[in-house]
């Protein structure tokens, strides 16, 4: 049997695994979690038997060396490689995380060094260089996940990004805003009467007095438009990519699709809105629906940046020709949140609601699309007062007394 210990240049002892290339490089061989032969390496005899403490650390925690070595950058990139079948906009938020990740350092550790304080940090950072709150979101939406698939496959021992996220930066982000009664009249009434805009007024009352998202309306066709029994049936939505190609996807929820009343302002705004509609020699056809009710100036379907832009230009106007009234900027989903919250202030009932707006969750409905304000508030407390007032006078006419519990007649 052949004893002689294997040494390196200098003449030290080498451990199982370990060897010393010509090149002077030293690296370790050992089987890995899933029994393949793996090789790491080293300038110095050190900084290898560090490594080599670091996988058997690992090893011994039932984690996989290897998978932990990658970046990153490299984790969101397979992250994303696995998730088939999202919609583009969804696809556009994978890729601006993917480039925003790769302009920063931290994109390049290594997976497995990555602990919680230093998420917090690398947050607190972006939030620093100005990155704002709904950003860091979105950033969050994805590496978050994608550490969590890395946690799931035993290539960390935690995920560093399971933490709640005001815990690290401050949420800056302006608060979605409902017009006031004062505000959407000042507003509707500029439209109606603007020279430019006022061939968006109806666009603006079908938006507004239904709660769609703005990429629900573009997608609407003639035959979504049931004036005879007053509903309007949803869907789809229509969506251009930035290179020019239009396509319907499914509703945002699979609780968006649904059916809308006709009120009298929306029967007769979609009236106005088909009278006006362009004459148009062929009907585009996008994956298989035709007959879009908006059109632009070219005969295509509008989408969502059309209304907004519209917004965005009659919005620039008013606030030169009014700079005395200011408003809060105006957006279509300012509307849709106008709506919901109007709505809940007047009193219905949130299930009906949540099917209104399309909200697979009734949370989200009253949690993020209703706004309390004082005079709603105020108004509410003066008709409960008036309320109880006017029992406690009913019950003491009729010999009735109230011990705060229940109700007994003398």
């Amino acid at each position: 049997m052949n004893n002689k210990k294997r040494k390196d240049k200098k003449g030290r002892i080498l451990k199982t695994g370990e060897s010393q290339r010509k090149d002077f490089v030293y690296q370790y061989r050992y089987t890995d979690f899933h029994g393949k032969r793996q090789t790491v390496y080293a300038s110095t005899l050190q900084e290898l038997r560090q490594k080599e403490k670091e996988i058997q650390k690992q090893v011994d925690d039932g984690l996989d060396y290897e998978a932990g070595q990658i970046t990153v950058i490299e984790l969101i990139e397979k992250y994303i490689s696995l998730k088939q079948g999202v919609r583009y906009n969804t696809k556009v938020g994978y890729q601006f995380v993917l480039n925003l990740v790769k302009k920063e350092e931290f994109g390049y550790r290594k997976i497995s060094t990555i602990k919680v304080s230093d998420a917090k940090q690398w947050f607190m950072k972006l939030q620093k260089d100005g990155r704002g709150y709904s950003t860091i979101t979105s950033v969050r939406g994805v590496i978050k996940p994608a550490f969590q698939m890395a946690y799931d496959e035993d290539a960390v021992r935690k995920n560093p990004f399971a933490f709640k996220l005001t815990d690290a930066v401050v949420n800056d982000s302006e608060q979605r805003i409902a017009l006031t009664d004062e505000q959407l009249e000042i507003w509707m009434d500029f439209i109606k009467n603007d020279n430019t805009y006022c061939k968006y007024y109806d666009e603006f009352v079908v938006l507004l007095e239904t709660g769609m998202r703005v990429s629900e309306f573009c997608g609407l066709t003639k035959k979504d438009l049931d004036f005879k029994n007053r509903r309007i049936r949803v869907d789809h939505q229509l969506v251009r990519e930035r290179g020019g190609k239009y396509y319907v996807e499914e509703t945002k929820t699979s609780s968006g699709c649904r059916f809308l009343p006709m009120t009298d302002s929306i029967y007769q705004s979609l009236k106005n809105m088909l009278a006006r509609r362009p004459k148009v020699k062929k009907e585009v056809v996008v994956d298989g629906y035709t007959g879009f009710i908006m059109l632009d100036k070219n005969g295509n379907p509008k989408v969502a940046l059309h209304v907004e832009n519209e917004m965005r230009w009659a919005m620039k106007k008013y606030k030169k020709l009014h700079p005395d009234r200011p408003l809060p900027n105006i957006t279509p989903h300012v509307f849709r949140h106008t709506f919901c919250t109007n709505y809940a202030n007047a009193g219905m009932d949130i299930k009906d609601l949540q099917y209104l707006m399309g909200h697979s969750d009734a949370g989200v409905t009253l949690n993020v699309y209703t706004h309390a304000n004082y005079a709603h508030a105020a108004d509410q407390m003066a008709k409960i007062t008036e309320f109880r007032q006017k029992t406690n006078l009913e019950n003491e006419k009729y010999g009735m007394k109230c011990d705060g519990k229940k109700v007994t007649v003398s």
